[in-house]
């Protein structure tokens, strides 16, 4: 799933369906029968202050704003390199204001030639030990624009 400016392209599992997102965004997810979600992935461009050296106090900031708890980073990792790009990601736990859903993510910022994009691959806490390594896979294919 490319992303409409060309800075980024989504890899998605093979049972993931699109999901609507924000303009000049693109996500997916992967579901339980029941809709239950089990995966969720994004990729947006980037939109705000958020840079390589600062993303991993930026993000974590950006979700202590929106949710209903501040986030507990996991690990942070710089100077990573993506496929045509280079970025920063960290990963952590945070839990939302709707129903306090607990949550997995890992969050980076990737630089490519065309630009820089965010890409947020998430899920639900308890099931990150099946999804994990899923979300991961997605995260190393991601290719900058």
């Amino acid at each position: 799933m490319e992303l409409p400016d060309g800075t980024g392209v989504l890899a998605v599992p093979p049972d993931a369906a699109p999901a609507e997102s924000d303009p000049g965004s693109v996500s997916a997810t992967v579901s339980s029968s029941t809709g239950e979600l089990r995966i969720y992935l994004n990729a947006t461009p980037r939109q705000g202050s958020e840079s390589l050296e600062n993303w991993n106090t930026f993000r974590l900031d950006h979700l202590a704003d929106e949710n209903s708890s501040p986030p507990t980073k996991i690990a942070e990792r710089t100077g990573m390199a993506f496929r045509g790009g280079t970025g920063s990601c960290v990963e952590d736990n945070y839990m939302t204001h709707v129903a306090n859903n607990r949550y997995r993510e890992i969050a980076c910022l990737v630089a490519g030639t065309k630009g820089s994009s965010v890409l947020i691959v998430a899920a639900p806490a308890d099931s990150w030990p099946l999804y994990g390594p899923v979300l991961e896979q997605a995260v190393n294919a991601y290719r900058a624009g």
